[in-house]
């Protein structure tokens, strides 16, 4: 194997601390076979895409080999892209053409638990004394012939399937077809690293990795406690799902898990530059979680909870909140933010049901998000204000959304296939016959055809807005300072280095003042947002954003 260059530039070790990362859901970014599925060659020829928006790397959810019971977050091998997606070679010459463009390539490392058509489970079934007989987790069952514990399964049910090879039960935190690789054996763990190392040497500038906190389980497999209602938090899973009665203190969130991330940053280090972000699936202890896996420089760079990805809507002490409640878990730590992603109802659609003005909410998100303190994440279609999809039950892939349906209709409506071109065919996704997921008609007249070179479109805010931000170091790796947090109002300032950005932000439908804090500012322009001043106080439209850069004193 010939290792793909990583990049010709200069290393730059900390270029994820601030970044701008695009995540690509490979199914539904673009299809080059006509077949109706999104690929890798479809990736490679819309780069020049998220080159031209300016993000800083893609992330790309998972195409390795996979019976696609869970899109490919079920993994049959992990050192081969399933033929649906391409090929090996695919991969290298996206990456190639990833780092022509100066974009940075992350993907989703999916190693908690793999398909049950794996080849280390299909070894594992076999028998209770084959070699890999203890890779995965097995537990007799009760006298009773009932499952080990009450663990549940996120996917609905309960977390355990018997196995009658075994005369055995299986843990699986979500499908049943998705078993729980056994974190505690040492060979497991060596045989996850080489995946992650395969994928390095190919030259990925790094990882995502999904559902991190479930890595390991209590050895003792003790039942989980009931949780209070009170205490209940649907970030996790929707509210109808049983899993948040549970408080998960045995099933996932285990301590051995922080000697298995030193383990592997260890192995990033062999490389040059290389960065890790990891998912925190948790609604009560999720920044707790954030702080551990962050702190000490051993562990992951960034990790992100689901604080802004929950269902509960954006208000400036959200924000505030959030900001305080990460710094005072994770003093040491950097975050990853995210408004979307491929798992929960599209945050314009989320925040915006009542909202009459999509456009103006949808850019003004933005500037939140990219302002923040933190690594930001893009997912596709958020450029353009995509809204969640409607999508009818007959039409239905998602196995979640079959389970809790119509209460939870699942991750379907934000995971259909992306809008190039409005006057092509399939919206110039893919010139088959159908696509795997049917694409609204809103969805067609807001692709990029529609919105490219177009004064005032979301498209072209967003590319404005990233070119802005990389102005302003402080913007991209400041530290944040709350001036205003009100019921509408919004304003905090981001500093590095003596540079001081304001952010001002109308959190309403209707005009408002906000007043500068103390001090000489000079108002910046160039980030598509209009706003007056009058008497110190900034005069913002509905959904409206300023920004001001304090005036240096000699």
């Amino acid at each position: 194997m010939t290792p793909v260059s990583t990049s010709t530039a200069t290393v730059d070790k900390d270029w994820w601390r601030g970044a701008v990362i695009y995540q690509i859901y490979p199914r539904s970014f673009q299809d080059s076979n006509n077949d109706g599925v999104g690929d890798l060659k479809g990736i490679t020829a819309r780069l020049p895409h998220v080159a031209r928006l300016g993000a800083d790397a893609i992330w790309i959810s998972p195409f390795f080999a996979s019976p696609m019971k869970d899109f490919g977050y079920d993994v049959s091998n992990y050192t081969d892209v399933d033929p649906m997606f391409g090929t090996v070679a695919d991969f290298d010459a996206l990456i190639a053409e990833a780092h022509r463009l100066g974009i940075k390539v992350m993907i989703d490392l999916v190693i908690s638990h793999t398909s049950d058509q794996h080849a280390w489970f299909a070894e594992s079934r076999s028998s209770r004394i084959n070699p890999k007989s203890d890779w995965y987790v097995w537990s007799d069952p009760k006298p009773d012939g009932s499952p080990p514990n009450n663990w549940l399964s996120i996917f609905g049910g309960s977390a355990w399937a018997w196995d009658a090879r075994r005369m055995q039960y299986y843990l699986h935190n979500f499908l049943t077809s998705q078993p729980d690789l056994n974190m505690h054996n040492p060979q497991v763990q060596d045989a996850v690293l080489d995946a992650a190392r395969f994928w390095l040497k190919r030259g990925v500038d790094g990882f995502r990795l999904d559902t991190i906190n479930f890595y390991f389980h209590d050895k003792q497999l003790r039942d989980n406690p009931p949780l209070s209602p009170e205490r209940r938090n649907a970030s996790t899973a929707p509210a109808v799902n049983p899993y948040n009665f549970q408080d998960h203190i045995y099933d996932k969130n285990q301590p051995e898990n922080l000697e298995f991330l030193k383990r592997f940053r260890a192995l990033l280090e062999e490389f040059p530059a290389i960065a890790a972000v990891g998912e925190v699936g948790d609604g009560q202890y999720g920044l707790e979680i954030v702080g551990q896996y962050t702190s000490g420089g051993d562990k992951m760079q960034m990790c992100y909870a689901f604080e802004f990805l929950a269902p509960e809507p954006l208000t400036p002490q959200v924000v505030a909140d959030t900001q305080a409640a990460f710094r005072a878990a994770a003093p040491e730590g950097w975050a990853c933010w995210a408004f979307s992603n491929h798992d929960v109802v599209r945050h314009v659609s989320r925040w915006g049901a009542e909202v009459v003005d999509r456009q103006a909410f949808a850019k003004f998100l933005s500037a939140v998000l990219l302002t923040q303190r933190g690594s930001v994440c893009i997912y596709q279609g958020e450029e353009l204000g995509l809204t969640e999809a409607d999508i009818a039950f007959e039409d239905l892939q998602d196995p979640y959304g079959k389970e809790f349906w119509p209460e939870f209709k699942g991750r379907d409506g934000c995971r259909t296939p992306m809008v190039w071109d409005s006057l092509a065919h399939h919206a110039g996704f893919s010139n088959g016959e159908t696509t795997w997921l049917p694409i609204p008609v809103e969805h067609s007249l807001n692709a990029v055809s529609v919105q490219d070179g177009k004064e005032g479109s979301v498209l072209e805010h967003y590319r404005r807005f990233l070119q802005f931000r990389r102005q302003f170091p402080a913007l991209v790796k400041g530290d944040i300072a709350f001036h205003i947090v009100s019921d509408t109002q919004l304003a905090y300032s981001r500093l590095l280095d003596g540079q001081e950005v304001l952010c001002l932000f109308n959190m309403s439908p209707a005009e408002d003042r906000i007043a500068l804090p103390d001090g000489e500012w000079d108002m910046l322009e160039g980030h598509g947002f209009e706003a007056g001043l009058d008497d110190a106080k900034a005069i913002l439209p509905g959904w409206g954003a300023a920004f001001a850069l304090r005036r240096q004193t000699v």
